[in-house]
C-alpha cells in the first residue's frame, strides 16, 4: 500500500505559525487515514520553530528552489532569518518519505514550506505569487509528486497511477 506524505495541520494538529490547524475536512484524506496511508508530518516543527511562532515568508516570493539554492532566504517580519530551520525541517520531511517508502505528498497551500502552486510574496501582506516553498520543492527534486488539500482529486488520481 503506498504511504502518502500529509501536512500535520490538515490532520488537526496544531503546529501553524498562529498555534491552530487547518484540519481539512475532506472525504479522501479521511479515506486514506483510515487505511493507515497517512504519515503527518510539519517540516517547520520538524526543523526546530515552536509552537506558536512569528509568521515567516520567503523574500521576494522566490520561491523554495531558490531557498535550497541559498539564493534567497526565509524571514519573519521583523526581518529574523529562519532560513535553516525551514531547510533542516524540508530535509528531515524529506526522510520521512523516504523511511516510509511515500512516492507522493499532499501538504498546505500557501505554506513557505508546503505550498505547492503558490507562496507569500515576502512583504507579509498577504499576496500571493506563484512558487513552491522549500519542502515541496526538495521532495519534488526527489522524485515525490506534492499536491494541495486543494487537489485531492488529482492527488487520487496520481495515487491510482502508482498503484497499478
Amino acid at each position: 500500500m503506498e504511504k502518502i506524505l500529509v501536512s500535520a495541520c490538515l490532520m488537526g494538529r496544531r503546529v501553524r505559525f498562529d498555534g491552530g490547524a487547518k484540519t481539512s475536512q475532506s472525504a479522501l484524506l479521511a479515506g486514506w487515514r483510515e487505511e493507515g496511508r497517512l504519515v503527518p508530518f510539519c517540516p517547520e516543527v520538524s526543523g526546530g520553530l515552536p509552537v506558536p511562532r512569528p509568521a515567516a515568508e520567503i523574500e521576494g516570493g522566490a520561491g523554495g528552489a531558490a531557498v535550497l539554492a541559498g539564493e534567497a532566504r526565509v524571514v519573519t517580519a521583523d526581518g529574523s532569518d529562519v532560513t535553516e530551520a525551514f531547510v533542516e525541517g524540508a530535509r528531515a520531511a524529506l526522510e520521512a518519505a523516504r523511511s516510509a517508502g511515500v512516492r507522493l505528498a499532499v501538504l498546505k497551500e500557501g505554506s513557505p514550506s508546503c505550498g505547492s502552486l503558490a507562496v507569500h510574496d515576502g512583504g507579509f501582506q498577504g499576496r500571493r505569487v506563484p512558487g513552491q516553498g522549500v519542502t515541496t520543492a526538495l521532495l519534488e527534486r526527489h522524485g515525490i509528486r506534492v499536491f494541495s488539500e486543494e487537489r485531492l482529486a488529482e492527488a487520487a488520481g496520481y495515487l491510482r497511477t502508482l498503484e497499478t
